[in-house]
Formats: structure tokens, sequence, C-alpha cells
């Protein structure tokens, strides 16, 4: 993995004269993780346009040997105070670091004051992220696994019986993160969304006492975490046969969800895709019940770039995870919203998650 983190610090190396800096002092631990690899909770990277030879690692004596072993290509520092030690390092040696960019959208008004008494410094925001968008392979390998221990999960929820009615939205949760961690998670990728009834017209309906019924919509959104990477899946369920207007709802959004998925495509512009789905779901008189964007980037974070949104602007590039969500709210009665992880490529996009999306009646 040193030669991945390598090649990622080259890459970065690239944008920093575009950005007007000869070095970047990275402090977002996310940011650290993807150069570097290190999974601690303190830690800056000073990186050099010149190359590794002139970059710096700082952490602190709790990671002394976790940073041997995790960063193992790079000179560190010792230093509770990680960013002021780099800094400072910096300011006695402004000949070598030159004109240091710091990243403006994750430092504190606090910090940049402390920060800036050890040295000037430049604005230099979203360099990171610029090179996050596309996943390499071994961050798509990451998020293929965490998608696979999602829908193993998923399968052996329902094989064992696991949504019927007089189980709490709660107990399926807990169950549902449980066999995640069997498969292979660290943790779910975010606090698993069950909704039952009712609360499936809710969008991020946080689980609660209420028990499933018989003739329920049952709503799952859910991920694991593997090596730092997020999956992101959502499948709705019928408790029993289900009524003509759940058929109609549940058909609608999977005809939008394909829809959505056949326009994801390098070269495609962010808002299109959206469009894409959505124009479906208007067309079918439920516009006012799709109420947010299609999707969004998933990665290091479960929310990332690109937004595929009507607000969205950019275009997609083979290598961006994104995840394509349409939905339909009825508040008071019930709602669907299916969703995959998927990765742009050429021609089709590679799906991720792989449970059937066909509408399962348990």
């Amino acid at each position: 993995m040193s030669e991945t983190y390598g090649r990622r610090r080259a890459a970065l190396r690239g944008l920093l004269t575009e950005a007007g800096v000869d070095a970047l002092l990275v402090t977002d631990l996310l940011n650290i993780r993807y150069l570097t690899g290190f999974t601690g909770s303190n830690a800056a990277v000073l990186l050099h346009a010149g190359g590794d030879d002139k970059t710096l690692f700082c952490t602190d004596g709790r990671y002394t040997t976790q940073s041997a072993a995790e960063v193992p290509d790079l000179a560190k520092i010792v230093d509770r105070a990680s960013a002021a030690a780099l800094v400072a390092t910096a300011a006695k040696d402004a000949k070598t670091y030159g004109r240091v960019g710091f990243e403006s959208q994750h430092v504190s008004v606090e910090e940049y004051e402390t920060l800036s008494k050890e040295a000037a410094l430049t604005r230099a925001p979203g360099l990171v992220e610029r090179l996050r968008l596309v996943k390499d392979e071994a961050e798509v390998e990451a998020l293929r696994q965490a998608c696979a221990a999602a829908d193993r999960a998923l399968d052996d929820l329902v094989a064992a019986g696991g949504l019927r009615p007089g189980r709490t939205e709660l107990e399926v949760a807990r169950d549902l993160e449980n066999r995640m961690l069997e498969h292979g998670s660290s943790g779910p990728s975010f606090a698993s969304i069950i909704a039952a009834g009712a609360h499936s017209a809710i969008p991020h309906h946080r689980p609660t006492h209420a028990e499933l019924k018989r003739g329920d919509f049952v709503k799952l959104d859910f991920g694991a975490t593997v090596d730092g990477y997020h999956s992101d899946m959502t499948r709705t369920f019928v408790l029993g046969e289900p009524a003509d207007w759940q058929r109609e709802v549940y058909d609608l959004v999977r005809t939008a969800q394909a829809a959505g998925t056949r326009a994801v495509a390098p070269g495609a512009e962010v808002s299109e895709v959206d469009a894409a789905a959505r124009k479906v779901i208007v067309d079918a008189g439920h516009g006012e019940h799709f109420a947010h964007g299609l999707g969004h980037g998933v990665g290091l974070q479960i929310h990332e770039a690109p937004s595929l949104a009507a607000t969205g602007v950019g275009t997609l590039a083979a290598g961006m995870a994104v995840t394509v969500e349409p939905g339909v709210y009825l508040a008071g009665r019930g709602g669907v919203r299916i969703e995959d992880t998927l990765v742009v490529r050429a021609g089709e996009p590679e799906l991720l998650t792989l449970s059937t999306k066909n509408l399962v009646v348990v």
C-alpha cells in the first residue's frame, strides 16, 4: 500500500503549483489517511512540492508504534500539537518550504490564528478532495467489500425471518448491524434507517420502538464500513401481500432508479443524472413526493462529492463512486426508496450493491 499512498501524494503535488503554494499543511484526518494510511486520531502532514524526501508527518507519542507501521515512508516529528509543530518547522526552514498552504475548509478561526503566529499561511482548500473524487482500484475494492458485507447481512436477515410483525425498528437495526459485523464490517457506515409503516414516508427516519405490522412498507437504508470505506444501500420490503397502491409506488421508484442508473456515465452532468430519474417521478404526478437529491459520492465519507442533484454542478468521471437513490414518500401512508452504490465506468456503471431490487414480500 505504500506505493499507493506515494502515488496519491505525487498526484497532489501536481495541484500545488495551481494553488500557488510550495507546500501544503494537511490537517483533516480523512485526507491524511488517504495520503498516508494513518488511522490514528491526531496527525498532520506537511507535503512538499519537491517530493517525499522533504515531506513531514507529525503525530503524538501515543502513535509512535502505529505510525511507524502505517507510515513507514515519511520522516516523522513527534508532537501533540502536530499542525503547529509542522508550521514552526516550515518557518524555521522557509527557504525549503516557501509558501505554505493550508486546508482552510477544515481549520477553525481559532486554530488559524494560532498557526498563523508561527508563519504566514495561504488558503488552499479542497485539493485532496479533488483527488478523492476519482477512486483508484484499491479504493474501489474496499467499497466492493463494504457493499458485499451489507448485501450478505441483508440476505441473512431476511432468511432468518428478521423482518416480521412484532419486531421493533430498533431490533431490526441492531440485528442488521450485527450481521454486517459478522461479514467483515468494522462498523455501520451511519446510523441505520429502519422505517416501518407510515415512518417509511420519512426519508431519514430514526428507528424507534415502533413494531413492524402486516401490510407495512419497511424501508432499510444502511451500509457497512471496510478499511475506512463506506457502502450505502436502501431496499424497501412489504410485510404481507402488498396493496395496489404499494405496488404502483414501488414500480415507479424502481423505474426511476433504473433511469438514473442508465444516466450515470463519464461526462454526464450531475444535474442531468438527477433529471433522468426525477422526470419519471414527476411525469407520474409524484414530483412533490421526491424532495431530495438523487444521490451523492461515497468513499472515506458516507456523503462526499459529487452531488447528484438538480442544483449539482460538474460532470461525472470514470472511477467516481456514487449512489442513485430516488424515493416517493406519501405522508401518513408510507414510502419507497431504492438505492445502490456504483462506480462510474465507460459504458455501463459497475454496480456494487447486488441485493435484488424486485419487490420482496416477507
